[in-house]
C-alpha cells in the first residue's frame, strides 16, 4: 500500500492489506469463470447485453484503482463504486438470464463491492 493510504484514517472493519490481493483473485478468478460461462452459450440480444455491461462493470472495476490510489481522490473514487455497483448489478441480471451459475459465481463480487462502498464511503467521511 502506499503512504498516502496508509495515513488516511480508516472505517472499522477495514481488513489488513494482505486481504485485499487474496480476495480479489479469488474474485477475479470467480468472474472469469461467469464471463466464460456467459460466453459458452448461444448468442442472444440478452448475451450481447450481458458481455457489455460485464465490459463495463470490469473498467469501472479498474478505474477505482487509478482513481483511489494514483489520483487520491476519494470523492471519485466513491462515485465510481457507485456507478461500479450499479453497472454489477445489472450485469448479475443479466448473467442470471442466461446462466444461474454465472449469476451466483458474481455474487461474492457484489458482496465484496458493497464492502468497498462502505469503506470508501468511510474513509470520505473520515478524512
Amino acid at each position: 500500500m502506499n503512504s498516502w493510504y496508509s495515513s488516511l484514517t480508516k472505517p472499522p472493519l477495514t481488513p489488513p492489506p494482505s486481504y485485499f490481493p487474496i480476495a480479489w483473485s479469488i474474485l477475479y478468478f470467480l468472474m472469469t469463470i461467469a464471463f466464460f460461462v456467459i460466453l459458452s452459450k448461444p448468442d442472444s440480444t440478452d448475451k450481447h447485453i450481458a458481455i457489455t455491461l460485464f465490459l463495463f462493470q470490469l473498467i469501472l472495476n479498474f478505474t477505482w484503482s487509478y482513481v483511489f490510489f494514483e489520483m487520491k481522490s476519494i470523492t471519485l473514487g466513491l462515485i465510481d463504486v457507485v456507478f461500479l455497483l450499479i453497472f454489477l448489478t445489472l450485469t448479475i441480471i443479466y448473467f442470471f438470464k442466461i446462466s444461474k451459475l454465472a449469476g451466483f459465481l458474481l455474487i461474492p463480487y457484489l458482496l465484496q463491492v458493497i464492502f468497498a462502498l462502505y469503506l470508501n464511503s468511510g474513509i470520505l467521511i473520515l478524512n
